[in-house]
């Protein structure tokens, strides 16, 4: 079994955004109450020693919904972690925390990266703060300025990446993709990946997934957004999970699809650790379990 990445499950089903694209919905939500899930720090181990047997450097902090809800859970995974030495320890998160309470969360910020955290993932979907308040909190008047939050992580010592989620009348053009990818540039953000979004075959909710499908990327713009960056960017990596990594004028961009399972081969994209234990390779099929 060849695995890329190691992904790590924290909190709970809970999420203080609204995307319409939700994931976790789509693929199952299982939370009692608002405590975190209790974390089964034996198979969690077990989990890293399969990560280091095969070679893992990016292990990836996650949740189900968002994960900086239980602060204190990623101090105890990033602490529990320090034992393995992995060279690169990412958090997955909306950022909204980090504007909304400032003062707490400056501190955390501090604390993980004393504990080896060292990329901040943000998803967005557009460079226009409007469109990323009307897609992650639409009830809410405003949205965090970006510019602020990534100048503040790199002042602290983090890289910063853009996980730019592709839908439709948003980031969906060559030109749309260039400019998401200068203002990330001129914020100095490190990394850009573009994925279009997508939904699983089998929803447990299928409202959800149909406002996804609607959402979707036509092939042509897929395409199309493909083609501009064979064109103006150089290609620099290329990984089995058709994913490219490009420079563009100076920018890392990736652009990959959402595909997990390689199916005919022992490759797989990530291996997730869930809280309860269990340790899958797929977010949406119950039976593509480890343990």
């Amino acid at each position: 079994m060849k695995i890329q990445t190691f992904t790590v499950v924290s909190g709970n089903a809970i999420c203080n955004a609204s995307c319409p694209f939700c994931v976790s919905k789509m693929t199952g939500i299982r939370t009692i109450g608002f405590k975190p899930t209790v974390v089964n720090w034996i198979n969690f181990h077990k989990a890293c020693r399969m990560a280091q047997i095969n070679g893992i450097t990016t292990v990836l902090l996650t949740g189900k919904g968002e994960p900086t809800l239980y602060p204190e859970q990623l101090t105890e995974y990033l602490t529990h972690l320090q034992k393995y030495d992995f060279p690169i320890l990412e958090l997955q998160t909306n950022a909204i925390l980090f504007s909304e309470q400032e003062e707490k969360y400056d501190k955390y910020l501090k604390d993980w990266y004393e504990l080896g955290l060292s990329i901040i993932s943000i998803s967005v979907v557009h460079y226009d703060p409007e469109k990323n308040r009307a897609n992650y909190v639409p009830g809410k008047k405003t949205y965090p300025d970006l510019g602020k939050i990534i100048e503040k992580l790199h002042k602290i010592g983090y890289s910063v990446r853009f996980s730019v989620v592709l839908i439709k009348d948003h980031i969906d053009t060559p030109k749309e993709a260039q400019k998401m990818v200068e203002v990330a540039h001129g914020w100095g953000v490190e990394q850009v990946s573009l994925r279009p979004v997508a939904a699983p075959e089998e929803s447990e909710n299928e409202k959800y997934k149909i406002d996804t499908v609607k959402m979707m990327l036509t092939p042509k713009k897929i395409t199309d957004i493909n083609a501009w960056l064979e064109k103006d960017g150089r290609r620099l990596l290329s990984y089995g999970h058709n994913s490219r990594i490009f420079d563009v004028n100076g920018q890392n961009v990736c652009l990959t699809d959402a595909l997990t399972i390689k199916p005919g081969t022992d490759d797989i994209r990530q291996m997730i650790f869930f809280p309860d234990g269990h340790i899958r390779f797929d977010w949406q099929y119950k039976g593509a379990i480890i343990l």
